[in-house]
C-alpha cells in the first residue's frame, strides 16, 4: 500500500525539531508541483538526508520537556477537525502537489487510519456524531443547520467537552461549532469553557454566491463566549487567529489536563489563506489553504513539545465530511474514492485520519479496519477514565483496535444516514451495501470554478448494490448479482437498525431517536 511507503520514509524526516519541520512547508510550489509517485518519495527522502545533520545537532527541548509530566496526570486531548477535506488531501494520502510535513510527521510518530468515517457527509450532523458518540439521526440531528435555526443539540445530550469536564478537564473550542446559534445551543452550553470563532459555515454570509436567488444571509458573526465581538467581511487571518487561541489555550493550561478542540472553518468555500500560505502549493488556493492548516497542527505540536506536553497528550486530525465537487478548483480531491460531500458514497464520508499518543499508540502504522467518529468518545473516555454517557450512543471503544491487540472494527456493522433519517449504505468488514435512494453527482457536469459552484445532476439507486471497498474502494463493481448471500446478511443488519433509528425510505420508525433541542416557537426569531 503506498500510504505505508508514505509513513515509513517520513518517520527519519519527522526526527526534526517542529520548527526546522516547517521550512519544508514554505517551498516555492514549482518545486513540489511535479513531484508524484516515486518522484514525491524520493523528493521526501531527499530532504530527511539533507536534514539529518540538523537533527543531529538540534534541540534536545522535547527530549528534556517529554519527561516533566506528572505521574497520574489524566491524557490532554486535541482534536483537529478541518471542513471539507477530501481523503486525498494530505501528504500520506497521496496529496502529490500540497505539502503536508506537519500531519506527514504526524502519522510517522503515531497511526494513520486508512479506512475512517465521518458519522455523516454533512457538517452539523458529523459533528454531532463527533462530540457525542452518536449517529447523528438518533439525536435529531440533521443536514447543516442554518442561520437562527431554533433546532441545535439538545441540552440532555453529554458531549466529549461535558464528560471530560467531569473530570477536571478544561475544554476549549476554537473554529466553527455548527450546533445551533441560539443561546442555549453555543458551545459554552454543552460543556466548553472557552469558545472563539464562528457559530455555523463561512459560507453562511452576505457575499454567498447564490445570495439573494437563493439565500438571505445576514453578516457573519465572530464569538468570543457568548458575545459577538465583530462580523466577518474578511476571513484572510481567521485559521491564523484560531491557531492563536489554540496555541495560548495550551500554554495557559499546561498545569492541569485539557481538552482541545480546533474545527477549521476552512478549507470550506470560500477559500481564505494569509499571505504567508498564498500561491504556495501545486494546487492552487485550495492547496495553500491546505498548507495554512497544516502549519497550525505543526504550532500546536510546538506549543505540546515547548511545554512538555507531548508525551502525554493524544493528538487526532480528521475531517468532517469529504469535498465539496460542486466547486471544482475550489473542492478537494478524495481519489480514487467515488464521489464527495453530501453522499454515502466513500468519497463523501470517508476521511484521512492521524493519531498521535506517544507510548501509548504505536508509531508508524496503519490502521485499515473500518473506525468511524462516533466511537472516538468511548474510546477516549476509556483512556480518560471518564464517566459513561446516561442516555444510550452508538459509538463503540476501538482502544484494542488503535493499539494493535485485534485487526478487528469494534463495530458489526456501520450505517450510514443522510438527509433526514435516510439509511443509505451499510459497511460490515470489507463488504458495502449500497440501499436504494437518490444522491448527487457532478459527473458529466460542468464543475464550478474560482469559488462559484457548478449545478449537480441527481441519480437515482433503484436496487441494492454490493461493493467489495478492498479489491474496489472506488466503488465500480457491482457484485450483488454474485454474492446474494452477503446482500441478504446486511439487509438484515440494515433492518436491526432501522429497528432502532428508523429509515424514512422505508418508512420505519425508530424505537431509539432522541429529539434535538428546540426552543419555543414564540421565543423563535422572526
Amino acid at each position: 500500500m503506498e500510504i505505508k511507503y508514505f509513513v515509513l520514509i517520513i518517520q527519519r524526516f519527522n526526527k526534526l525539531p517542529v520548527r526546522y519541520r516547517l521550512k519544508w512547508s514554505l517551498l516555492p510550489a514549482s518545486a513540489l508541483r511535479h513531484m508524484r509517485g516515486v518522484r514525491l518519495l524520493a523528493g521526501i527522502c531527499l530532504m530527511a538526508f539533507l536534514s539529518w545533520g540538523v537533527s543531529s545537532c538540534g534541540d534536545t527541548s522535547r527530549e528534556v520537556a517529554a519527561g516533566e509530566q506528572p505521574p497520574g496526570r489524566p491524557p490532554n486531548i486535541v482534536i483537529v477537525f478541518t471542513d471539507d477535506q477530501g481523503y486525498a488531501d494530505v501528504g500520506v494520502y497521496g496529496a502529490g502537489d500540497i505539502p503536508t510535513p506537519n500531519l506527514d510527521g504526524l502519522a510517522a510518530e503515531g497511526l494513520l487510519l486508512s479506512n475512517f468515517y465521518a458519522a455523516q457527509p454533512v457538517c452539523s450532523a458529523s459533528r454531532a456524531g463527533l462530540l457525542t458518540g452518536c449517529y447523528p439521526n438518533r439525536i435529531g440531528i440533521h443536514n447543516a443547520l442554518m442561520p437562527d435555526s431554533p433546532i441545535g443539540l439538545n441540552p440532555e445530550e453529554e458531549t466529549l467537552a461535558e464528560l471530560l469536564k467531569q473530570q477536571g478537564y478544561r475544554t476549549g473550542i476554537f473554529g466553527k461549532w455548527h450546533l445551533g446559534d441560539q443561546p442555549e445551543f453555543l458551545p459554552t452550553q454543552h460543556g466548553f469553557d472557552e469558545f472563539f470563532g464562528i457559530p455555523y459555515s463561512n459560507d453562511m454570509w452576505p457575499l454567498h454566491p447564490q445570495q439573494g436567488p437563493v439565500f438571505d444571509f445576514g453578516p457573519l458573526p465572530l464569538y468570543e463566549q457568548e458575545r459577538v465581538i465583530d462580523t466577518l467581511e474578511d476571513q484572510t487571518l481567521l485559521t491564523r487567529r484560531i491557531t492563536e487561541r489554540s496555541v495560548s489555550f495550551i500554554e495557559r493550561n499546561k498545569d492541569q489536563p485539557f481538552f482541545l478542540y480546533v474545527p477549521h472553518p476552512q478549507p470550506h468555500v470560500p477559500l481564505f489563506v494569509s499571505e504567508a500560505f498564498r500561491g504556495k502549493s501545486g494546487r492552487g488556493l485550495y492547496g495553500d489553504v491546505i498548507m495554512e492548516i497544516d502549519w497550525s497542527v505543526g504550532e500546536i505540536l510546538e506549543a505540546l513539545d515547548a511545554n512538555g506536553l507531548t508525551d502525554n497528550t493524544w493528538v487526532i486530525f480528521t475531517s468532517d465530511n469529504g469535498p465539496w465537487l460542486a466547486y471544482g478548483n475550489h473542492a478537494g480531491s478524495a481519489d480514487p474514492l467515488r464521489e464527495g460531500k453530501g453522499t454515502n458514497w466513500e468519497g463523501g464520508v470517508r476521511e484521512p485520519c492521524i493519531m498521535r499518543f506517544p507510548g501509548r499508540l504505536p508509531a508508524g502504522q496503519v490502521v485499515e479496519a473500518p473506525l468511524m467518529a462516533i466511537d472516538l468518545l468511548p474510546t477516549i473516555l476509556s483512556v480518560t477514565g471518564g464517566p459513561e454517557p446516561e442516555l444510550p450512543i452508538d459509538g463503540r471503544n476501538a482502544w484494542e483496535l488503535l493499539t494493535g491487540q485485534t485487526d478487528q472494527s469494534p463495530q458489526d456493522a456501520y450505517f450510514f444516514y443522510y438527509r433526514v433519517n435516510e439509511l443509505q449504505a451499510v459497511r460490515d468488514g470489507d463488504w458495502k451495501l449500497v440501499l436504494p435512494h437518490n444522491y448527487r453527482t457532478m459527473e458529466g457536469q460542468e464543475p464550478g470554478a474560482d469559488g462559484l459552484p457548478g449545478s449537480y445532476r441527481y441519480v437515482d439507486v433503484e436496487t441494492p448494490e454490493l461493493y467489495n471497498l478492498r479489491d474496489d474502494p472506488s466503488e465500480t463493481r457491482d457484485l450483488a448479482a454474485q454474492h446474494p448471500e452477503v446482500v441478504a446478511a446486511l439487509e438484515v443488519k440494515a433492518d436491526s437498525i432501522r429497528n432502532r433509528l428508523g429509515d424514512s425510505l422505508t418508512g420505519a420508525e425508530g424505537s431509539g431517536n432522541r429529539p434535538p433541542g428546540r426552543i419555543p416557537s414564540e421565543d423563535a426569531p422572526d
